[in-house]
């Protein structure tokens, strides 16, 4: 059945081309005007799609051909966009850059796939009528992507702006929506670290933000043609049957999940994949709650352990239930992050922090990336997530890594793609904990979310059955006590 999805595809030449900038200001003015708007980030992003859920007031859902089959991401961006006025998805890198020689799950092909407009972002920074060429050069590359119109950024002044949009009239005939001009600081309107941007969690002028973001929109783009475009995409087909949904009966375990400045890196779908399988999701903090709520398994995220290394560390109290835990069974999924929590240590700056101390592990933080980009995976160890001879795709980003080249037989899964913690091997496990540098989204690896939820339900049934019979057992003591 097909919809009627209004919908823009934010592209750029090259990554810093401003189309964050973009997608970031026209969210926060739709969001201003009390528009309904969806949001999407191309690629596994964590950071931008958390920024532009702030712009937009709510969720934003990554699409990612490598991670999703075509028809899950179809059945996403239709799900999530449905009675919106318009949906926002921003691109990542450049236009083509993808997987290959062939562009292979690159903006453009996303752009195809939902059959959305794409309107480019180029930086024009020493540059006028060469932008023309650049334009054609992309509208000829790949004649069946629906290039509808321009966005400048980094202007130098008014002469810049005419010589620019007269040329890309005359010569590539396309509509120049909006002209940003060098914003000077205001262009650095979040401060960046070692994995881009920091986190909506960890920035503090939150309401000044929007509205300057909001004041770009309004300035230096044309709102009204952009959502004209958006219109103009053709009705879209979701042919992905709908599994049932899950009532209040249904929920029958609590999975925790360390929600706080330091971990944030969960995608929205795992997190809905969870309670689609029936948990109740449980927030805890790594920094302030010193013990574990009543839970059946714990989920452990990506983030910045080492910005908040020493807190973490003086948190000994719940590092110290969480071993107590696992060694008892309790079902732990860590991811990046969350696989250093659960290491002995972690060196960085020249000084070392105690972590969990689960795994017999030092880490270290390196000055540039250990691991970046796509994995494909092998499971070859048995563990209780997923099935021996099973292949996984994800995604990994760390500049951590051992400080000693470990065992090339440590861990439960091949890299044939990726980096992990070394040797072509990632994936530790200990009863039910299993911790990897491999962040895997629940789309695209859909037997993980059940897993989870069926090792927390056995795992509460196993405490049901030890606490009973414990119970019977001391009731048999009181039977047989003698009374001198």
């Amino acid at each position: 059945m097909g919809m009627n999805i209004p919908r823009l595809v934010i592209a750029g030449l090259s990554g810093d081309s401003g189309k964050t900038l973009v997608s970031l200001s026209l969210s926060a003015y739709l969001q201003s005007k009390g528009e309904k708007l969806s949001v999407f980030k191309k690629g596994p992003d964590y950071i931008d799609v958390a920024w532009l859920g702030y712009a937009a007031g709510h969720v934003c859902y990554n699409l990612d051909t490598f991670l999703m089959e075509k028809e899950d991401i179809i059945h996403s961006f239709a799900s999530h966009s449905r009675n919106t006025e318009i949906a926002l998805i921003e691109g990542n890198r450049g236009l083509f850059d993808g997987k290959d020689v062939k562009g292979t799950h690159s903006t453009a092909e996303l752009a195809k796939l939902l059959n959305a407009p794409v309107i480019l972002v180029v930086d024009v920074t020493k540059m006028t009528r060469t932008t023309a060429a650049l334009i054609n050069g992309c509208r000829d590359f790949d004649p069946d992507l629906n290039l509808a119109g321009v966005i400048l950024n980094n202007v130098a002044g008014k002469r810049h702006q005419k010589i620019i949009t007269d040329t890309i009239s005359e010569f590539c005939n396309l509509p120049v929506l909006g002209a940003i001009p060098k914003l000077g600081k205001k262009a650095n309107l979040i401060p960046g670290r070692h994995l881009g941007l920091i986190p909506p969690t960890e920035f503090s002028d939150n309401e000044k933000l929007s509205s300057t973001l909001s004041e770009i929109a309004e300035k230096y783009l044309n709102v009204k043609e952009l959502k004209n475009i958006a219109r103009s995409a053709p009705e879209i087909s979701d042919n992905l049957k709908i599994e049932k949904k899950i009532t209040s009966s249904d929920v029958n375990v609590k999975i925790g999940y360390f929600k706080d400045s330091v971990f944030t890196f969960y995608y929205p779908d795992n997190l809905e994949a969870l309670q689609e399988k029936g948990a109740e999701l449980i927030p805890i903090s790594s920094l302030a709650d010193k013990k574990l709520p009543e839970i059946d398994a714990l989920y452990i995220g990506g983030g910045f352990p080492e910005t908040h290394a020493r807190q973490l560390s003086a948190n000994r109290e719940l590092m110290v239930a969480i071993e107590e835990k696992a060694h008892l069974g309790l079902p732990i999924y860590a991811e990046c992050g969350g696989l250093i929590y659960l290491c002995n240590s972690l060196k960085w700056n020249d000084e070392s922090f105690p972590m969990t101390g689960l795994f017999d592990i030092d880490l270290q933080m390196n000055e540039k990336p250990v691991g970046h980009g796509y994995t494909e995976i092998i499971i070859d160890q048995p563990n209780s997530y997923f099935k021996t001879g099973e292949t996984l795709r994800g995604h990994e980003f760390h500049y951590s890594g051992p400080v000693v080249n470990l065992d090339n037989q440590l861990g439960c899964m091949t890299m044939s793609k990726g980096v992990g913690l070394g040797n072509k091997r990632d994936g530790l496990v200990y009863k039910n904990v299993f911790a990897s540098y491999t962040h895997i989204h629940a789309l695209g690896t859909k037997s993980w979310a059940s897993a989870l939820v069926r090792n927390a339900r056995e795992y509460r049934s196993s405490v049901a059955a030890r606490k009973t019979s414990e119970s019977i057992s001391d009731s048999e003591g009181e039977k047989y006590k003698i009374t001198v």
